[in-house]
């Protein structure tokens, strides 16, 4: 169809799928590819930043410093300050890790708000 176009010395144009000898080989490339794309096994989970997991002393550290942040924000309020204090005492670790694994610091203070926001009304 093309050999007539554009052809000034008259030679046959082949396609490249035709004069190719790998023609089959590369046909079989991406699917093997695709494959192999599929079977690896990839994490559901992506962590933003690669910024570290917490462990229980940083936890228990941001804990007091954040509970310290609310108390200083409503010192004037002693019903908020004791609510504070009670959820401090009754703070267990072991319970908020194993509620919330692999806890980055922007988890913990998303997961802190949502704790601490009933108390603080």
């Amino acid at each position: 169809m093309f050999n007539n176009v554009n052809n000034p010395f008259n030679r046959i144009v082949q396609s490249s799928t035709s004069s190719d000898s790998n023609g089959k080989r590369q046909k079989e490339e991406p699917k093997k590819e695709l494959k192999k794309y599929i079977e690896e096994d990839e994490p559901d989970e992506v962590k933003i930043g690669g910024l570290p997991l917490l462990t229980e002393d940083d936890i228990i550290s941001m804990t007091q410093s954040y509970i310290a942040k609310l108390k200083s924000e409503n010192e004037g309020n002693e019903k908020i300050i004791k609510k504070l204090d009670n959820y401090l005492e009754k703070f267990d670790v072991f319970k908020f890790m194993k509620k919330n694994p692999n806890m980055t610091s922007p988890d913990f203070y998303m997961v802190m708000f949502n704790e601490t926001e009933g108390l603080l009304k």
